[in-house]
């Protein structure tokens, strides 16, 4: 990545995971959005101490990681609509099945751990290696893989799956989180 430009379009190139991420993080859409603007502004303010040769995309989550937990920290004395619960009396529900599906999903996705929700996200949905899940997060592979595992048997629990293994060793489970990401329902 020489130069600005070289690392601007490494930048862009990493968008849309970023914003997908940032959308199950903060669960809304605006906030993910001021998410992934500080994360850029931050990554390009510092883009002097990004090595070359490293795993920039990484290195980007990261930092929207502690962002976010920073940001979390500070907002703990904020009154927050938990579970969306008055904005939900505000929405006319979804009719179609498949948005039926995907509230069940998310709820149920919601009420997975938070460490195992985030290791199965950034495994399932954003498409990282166990390796790199485990740079992002700060801890051994091992945590990581022991993580996206209890929260795909989670999953499958409180979906009431019949068969918890077609499921959770299954690649529609990832493509189901991916889905519910990139639509925003999570």
């Amino acid at each position: 990545m020489s130069g600005s430009s070289g690392f601007h379009a490494a930048l862009a190139a990493h968008l849309p995971q970023l914003r997908a991420f940032a959308r199950t993080l903060s669960r809304d859409p605006a906030s993910a959005d001021d998410l992934v603007q500080e994360t850029l502004l931050k990554a390009w303010a510092n883009r002097d101490r990004f090595q070359e040769g490293t795993n920039l995309r990484a290195w980007l989550f990261t930092i929207l990681r502690n962002t976010f937990y920073s940001l979390h920290r500070k907002r703990r004395r904020e009154v927050q609509d938990v579970d969306d619960a008055h904005v939900g009396k505000l929405a006319v529900r979804p009719d179609q099945e498949h948005n039926l599906a995907m509230r069940d999903f998310s709820a149920a996705l919601a009420r997975v751990p938070e460490d195992q929700r985030e290791a199965l996200i950034l495994v399932g949905a954003a498409g990282m290696s166990y390796e790199e899940a485990a740079e992002v997060c700060g801890v051994a592979v091992g945590t990581i893989k022991s993580r996206v595992s209890r929260a795909r048997a989670r999953l499958s629990a409180l979906l009431d799956v019949r068969d918890g293994a077609e499921l959770v060793g299954d690649a529609r489970m990832d493509a189901a989180l991916a889905g519910a990401v990139e639509g925003g329902a999570v």
